[in-house]
């Protein structure tokens, strides 16, 4: 997949249509500082939004492999554009990462994204965990990364809010601040 390519193809039509979206998996742990290989691109997306993007992403040759009411899953024949995932946005707490996200320069600032607050992805890492607890050990690591790289600067209330709607305190202490293991 040449992520370069599909994000300089689709962030353009995302804003011409404005789409609301923010970055999420693998790449957003890059550009928030947490190097990790990905194979496909992920991103939140105000539900609401998604008949947009599913128009979108079958203009440019995808098909759409899977779908839920929390996410769809697009595939190219042409192995250039890979695979694309998004996570609809409904409930108030994903509507409140859309929210939060910024802009970040990608590409030597010729293009901006929109990625999601450290914060939220270590909250969206907790719930893949509660959800499929065999990655385990890549999102603990993940999350401790990201409070390697950002612990001064984290809301801990959120972190600490996503742990207890999660229902994952077991987890807490893995990447918990030292004061408070």
């Amino acid at each position: 997949m040449n992520l370069r390519m599909v994000l300089e193809t689709l962030l353009p039509r995302f804003e011409a249509q404005n789409i609301r979206y923010a970055l999420i998996g693998g790449l957003a742990l890059g550009l928030l500082g947490v190097g990790r290989a990905t194979m496909d691109i992920d991103f939140l997306v105000f539900r609401d939004d998604m008949p947009m993007v599913d128009k979108l992403m079958t203009e440019l040759g995808y098909e759409c492999r899977y779908r839920s009411e929390n996410v769809s899953q697009y595939v190219s024949p042409l192995a250039v554009f890979g695979e694309v995932d998004f996570l609809h946005a409904f409930r108030e707490s994903t509507l409140d990462m859309l929210r939060r996200a910024r802009e970040h320069e990608i590409f030597g600032g010729t293009l901006r994204i929109k990625v999601v607050a450290p914060e939220d992805l270590i909250g969206l890492k907790l719930q893949a965990l509660k959800n499929d607890p065999s990655g385990r050990a890549l999102d603990l690591e993940d999350i401790k990364d990201l409070v390697r790289i950002h612990g001064e600067d984290l809301d801990w209330v959120r972190i600490r809010e996503y742990v207890r709607i999660l229902e994952v305190e077991e987890w807490y202490a893995f990447f918990a601040p030292p004061e408070e293991r």
